[in-house]
């Protein structure tokens, strides 16, 4: 299996600039800066197939293309690397293995939507790959590959890197763009969408760190190239995926596009932790709805896993084993999501936590049958918040009742958590 992202690998290092570019680092940079207009590296990455992997999944080069060529004034590139999303580390070890493949890929991207200046909004924990990224932008710019006029080609980028103040919402690419401003991390209205009216009032595109890592292997080998790595003509790419939870060996792995739950679960993980079972697992992060043993055979792309009912989101599975109560796995999470809501409008504001109270009630035994409409009612209407933090926090709760319905009221049914002794 060929190794994109993860081919710099170093055992328990990471990879320097000299080691980079002795294995074609920055090379598709110097091709593209002499040989292709922003438009060829724009359409490049449309023909790719490239979809976001932040979470939403939307097509990377339509994401640019949203992006005006006539406005006047400063355009910018902004990298989202808050990833504060439990169960979702993947970014954070791609950094820490090789900083460069991002770096790199911002400068493509900034070439092909005329970006003079890009950030990366890295999450305040994220310490080691911070540093990376330090070094990464200090080793490009001392070989002439940042900064005032790149390898002679007239084009000039730099990149800064902002450590973000440590909170969920800032993930929220508008939210994220008013922390940058200095002001308070609430979502904003749109329209205008930030491909008009962004970052300082200009022109701005926000990716993902994965996402943006793609795009010199893109570059360097064409978009059919990358449409032939996954396993399923739908899908595009290989896809970064970070196991956590009841299986045997918790880690991070790099697999094509449509493999398999199964595949994952019984391959890299090694499978189950000893005598356990499984039972559930969320597939995309804390905001996407669970997928059971039925599942096994899903191929994990965008829309297979749609199509299930969930989302593939950011590839963060968290397996949990017969063991657990869904209920309160889902309390948990729901915990989580009612701490981090910036309480800008009232759905979220006051949906979240009553959710909250009424899945608490729930697992401490004091249920009542109305409480599944009522949860159902706010997996409905808290669709209608000012962002995505509680439409997306209620994934977990819509599993939960489509899929364990009988747990919660056995839960209902006993006056107590029947997993609990």
């Amino acid at each position: 299996m060929e190794l994109v992202l993860f081919k710099h690998n170093r055992p328990g290092r990471a990879v320097t600039f000299e080691e980079y570019r002795a294995e074609g680092g920055y090379a598709a940079l110097q091709r593209a800066l002499k040989e292709l207009a922003p438009a060829d590296v724009q359409q490049i990455v449309i023909d790719s197939g490239l979809r976001g992997r932040g979470g939403a999944g939307f097509p990377t080069g339509k994401k640019w293309s949203f992006v005006p060529r006539d406005l006047p004034g400063p355009r910018w590139l902004i990298c989202n690397c808050d990833e504060m999303e439990p169960g979702t580390y993947k970014d954070r070890v791609l950094l820490e293995r090789n900083a460069h493949s991002l770096v790199e890929g911002m400068l493509l991207a900034s070439y092909a939507l005329g970006v003079r200046h890009a950030f990366i909004f890295i999450r305040r924990g994220y310490e080691a790959a911070a540093e990376n990224l330090r070094a990464a932008v200090r080793d490009a710019s001392a070989a002439g590959l940042m900064g005032e006029n790149i390898a002679g080609s007239g084009f000039s980028c730099g990149i800064d890197i902002h450590v973000s103040a440590g909170r969920y919402i800032c993930g929220e690419e508008t939210a994220l763009m008013n922390a940058l401003e200095g002001r308070r991390p609430n979502p904003r209205a749109k329209p205008p969408f930030p491909a008009i009216k962004g970052l300082w009032g200009g022109p701005t595109v926000v990716n993902n760190v994965e996402t943006l890592a793609n795009i010199p292997y893109i570059v360097a080998n064409g978009p059919d190239w990358f449409r032939g790595l996954a396993k399923v003509p739908e899908a595009a790419g290989m896809k970064l995926f970070c196991i956590s939870g009841h299986v045997r060996n918790p880690v991070c792995v790099e697999l094509p596009l449509g493999v398999t739950l199964g595949e994952i679960i019984d391959g890299p993980c090694g499978g189950m932790a000893p005598g356990k079972t499984f039972k559930a697992c969320i597939p995309g992060g804390a905001s996407t709805p669970y997928l059971t043993p039925e599942h096994f055979g899903l191929p994990l792309d965008f829309d297979a896993v749609a199509k299930a009912g969930s989302r593939l989101g950011t590839g963060g599975i968290v397996v949990f084993d017969e063991g657990t109560c869904m209920v309160g796995a889902t309390l948990n999470l729901i915990r989580f999501f009612a701490r981090e809501s910036c309480g800008w409008c009232t759905p979220c504001r006051e949906g979240l936590p009553f959710v909250r109270e009424i899945l608490t009630r729930l697992e401490a035994g004091g249920g009542e049958e109305e409480d599944l409409d009522i949860l159902r009612e706010h997996v409905k209407y808290l669709n209608y918040s000012f962002c995505a933090l509680a439409p997306g926090a209620m994934g977990p709760v819509e599993g939960l009742l489509r899929l364990f319905e009988d747990e919660v009221r056995e839960h209902i049914r006993k006056r107590r958590c029947p997993y609990r002794n």
